[in-house]
């Protein structure tokens, strides 16, 4: 065989060897769904069309959770922290971290039997150097995007629950002012915020069912403080554990976090404001500047050409 063929031979072993690794690793991980179908089956479970629906979906968090399981850390800090960014993002189903873990595992193989079967279809001159760091590449994508998407979703909502506290905490001053505890008072907010505000309502929510289980106050707002993990939220759990604590009027305490959130948002809002110029001068030049010297010297330009070729016939 000659030595030109050698990295063309090697990049089609390495695809077929990931395109049956990874297909015989999806057959060995829907085996568990499988078995819970079959055993569903059974027991008399009903097959109508929704679960007909879901059935896909099913399968898949089955694979994304045994793959999890195979690939996950093994540290319980890691996996506490994986944990904690998810019910930080919303995503709070039982074991979101594990199927978390096995989502990453999945898109990286499916990047990188892709990119192979791109290499050894479409791009057949591609060096063998750029093969090899394109598919660390593509594995890479797989592995670092789903945590940096988490991280934008973080963040997202987080700025959600920064815009929609000061309106929740407006109500909680009229309520408790009105005569209403902070427990009580609490409840009818979140009722009242379940349209305008669906973020924080549903934190609110959260922290009404864990009242009502018999916590403490001070160690649910502190639970509450945790799900979310925005600054503004903790300070204020901070003050009304405070205020619990010392006997502080809970009312006063709220009214003046509440114009202090409020001015913090204003300010947010200036912040935004004051970027725009320097965030629109980039499709300023880029877009509307060539279009306008085209528009403005094109006739021109035409009218010199004219004039140099009757100049020079």
């Amino acid at each position: 065989m000659d030595m030109i063929y050698i990295p063309y031979v090697a990049a089609g072993i390495g695809f077929c060897s990931v395109l049956l690794a990874g297909y015989g690793l999806v057959g060995y991980l829907s085996s568990a769904g499988d078995t819970a179908r079959l055993r569903e089956r059974v027991s008399g479970g009903r097959g109508d069309a929704s679960s007909a629906a879901g059935g896909l979906r099913n399968k898949f968090s089955d694979i994304f959770e045994s793959m999890g399981t195979k690939i996950g850390p093994k540290d319980s800090e890691e996996v506490n922290k994986t944990r904690r960014e998810l019910i930080q993002a919303g995503l709070r189903t039982p074991g979101a971290a594990v199927k978390f873990q096995g989502a990453k595992g999945v898109i990286a193989l499916t990047l990188l039997g892709l990119f192979l079967a791109a290499r050894f279809l479409l791009f057949r001159e591609m060096p063998l150097a750029t093969t090899c760091f394109g598919a660390v590449a593509m594995a890479a994508l797989g592995i670092y995007g789903p945590q940096v998407w988490l991280r934008k979703r973080i963040a997202k909502r987080q700025l959600a629950v920064a815009n929609e506290l000061p309106d929740a905490l407006d109500l909680l001053v009229v309520c408790v002012e009105s005569g209403m505890g902070l427990d009580q008072a609490i409840e009818r907010v979140q009722n009242e915020l379940r349209e305008s505000g669906p973020i924080i309502s549903l934190e609110f929510r959260l922290l009404t069912l864990e009242l009502r289980a018999g916590k403490a106050r001070a160690d649910a707002l502190r639970s509450l403080s945790d799900r979310v993990g925005q600054d503004d939220l903790s300070s204020l759990a901070s003050l009304l554990v405070q205020a619990d604590i010392f006997g502080i009027s809970v009312g006063r305490t709220l009214r003046v976090y509440s114009d202090a959130m409020r001015t913090k948002r204003s300010q947010r809002a200036e912040e935004k404001a004051a970027k725009l110029p320097v965030l629109l001068l980039l499709p300023l030049v880029t877009f509307i500047l060539p279009a306008l010297f085209i528009a403005i010297m094109g006739p021109a330009v035409i009218l010199f050409i004219d004039i140099f070729a009757q100049v020079n016939p």
